[in-house]
């Protein structure tokens, strides 16, 4: 997943243990990519 999104692993696991909770749009959107899905499905 890291790899696919081109985020490192440890932002991954932050983002999921709730560290980060409002993480940038740019990484919401990385998540997104790496998912293959919209943002907009992301967000539903």
């Amino acid at each position: 997943m890291a790899r696919k999104s081109d985020l490192l692993y440890t932002m991954l696991t932050k983002i999921e243990t709730n560290v980060i909770t409002k993480p940038t749009i740019q990484t919401v959107m990385k998540v997104a990519k790496g998912l293959g899905i919209t943002l907009d499905n992301l967000m539903k």
